[in-house]
């Protein structure tokens, strides 16, 4: 059976290369799950994989020359349609949500262990708004950064798909929190309980007259002389990403060079990759579901505007997340 779907054939900005068509339903395997896609999210990956930059994105396994798979999009929220022979988690008709494989379409396939029930208090679009930017936020704050009550945490690039959760999940752990962001996304931060903010476009964060006992980095470009200032002596530093206009490396080599730097200092400095489990899927939901973590949605496109959603995101303007509505 056909499907619509957002497809792409080569590598380009979202214009060039996305066009709305159709295409067969997946053919799930033993461990794999068919949802009925009710919403995507746009985290900042979806550009990375459009585009094939920085280029050891298509050394991974995404494709050289071209994408491997036409389907683009990962976070997901539906409604299972059927399951493979060795899923006992879920049965047709559960709503759930996490991570799939072309999430912009009628139908994605995805594996059971990369999925969780969906928190029956948000959205479909909330929802998909959270797996990979909320799993990156968790493991950041918990495992990277291992946030204790009342530490200091500076969050930088609060307003984004990474840092809104980041804000909430550091004020689940007990941390004194402090927002990064500029004049127009001061009242967000504020509004998911950040306890003090700085405006980037008026102070800097490393003036030296605070210090941080962690700094989570999600998405900036800040060198690490200037983070180091604004950590305590024995602070620890979690870069999340990095965006630079590097074709080769993109901001990969100031997490290189954090790496390399951390055994001669007494601060840590590091990155991680985010692990993409149910796990941890589950810890979120409760978290949403208690209503500790509410995920932060700006605005929600139609599938045929996936290419406007991917824009809006890269270009800065999202405050949260940015959803696909199906």
């Amino acid at each position: 059976m056909k499907m619509k779907a957002m497809l792409q054939e080569e590598y380009g900005e979202a214009e060039d290369v996305l066009r709305l068509g159709e295409i067969d339903r997946p053919e799930i395997e033993d461990d794999q799950v068919l949802i009925r896609v009710h919403a995507a999210g746009v985290d900042r990956g979806v550009w990375h994989f459009m585009a094939g930059v920085p280029y050891p994105v298509r050394i991974a396994g995404f494709g050289v020359r071209a994408p491997k798979t036409p389907v683009r999009g990962r976070e997901v929220a539906g409604v299972v349609e059927s399951v493979g022979a060795d899923v006992t988690r879920f049965q047709p008709g559960d709503e759930v949500y996490g991570i799939a494989e072309g999430s912009f379409a009628e139908y994605a396939g995805a594996r059971e262990k990369k999925l969780a029930a969906k928190p029956t208090n948000v959205t479909f679009e909330q929802a998909a708004a959270s797996p990979i930017s909320a799993l990156t936020a968790l493991q950041g704050v918990r495992d990277r950064g291992r946030v204790k009550p009342g530490q200091k945490v500076l969050i930088i690039g609060a307003s984004g798909g990474v840092g809104t959760f980041a804000v909430q999940i550091a004020k689940t752990f007990g941390a004194e929190v402090t927002g990064v962001c500029s004049t127009k996304k001061v009242d967000l931060v504020r509004s998911i309980g950040a306890d003090h903010i700085i405006d980037y476009t008026l102070d800097d964060f490393a003036d030296g007259k605070q210090r941080y006992d962690v700094i989570l980095d999600t998405g900036g470009n800040t060198s690490i002389r200037r983070l180091r200032r604004a950590l305590t002596p024995h602070g620890t530093l979690v870069i999340v990403g990095g965006e630079t206009d590097g074709r080769w490396l993109g901001g990969i080599d100031r997490s290189l060079r954090a790496h390399m730097l951390s055994p001669f200092v007494g601060q840590k400095l590091g990155t991680f990759l985010a692990s993409e489990d149910s796990a941890d899927l589950i810890v979120l939901g409760e978290l949403i579901q208690s209503g500790k973590v509410t995920p932060a949605i700006d605005k929600t496109f139609p599938l045929s505007e996936v290419p406007a959603a991917i824009n809006y995101m890269r270009d800065g303007h999202a405050r949260g997340k940015v959803a696909i509505r199906l």
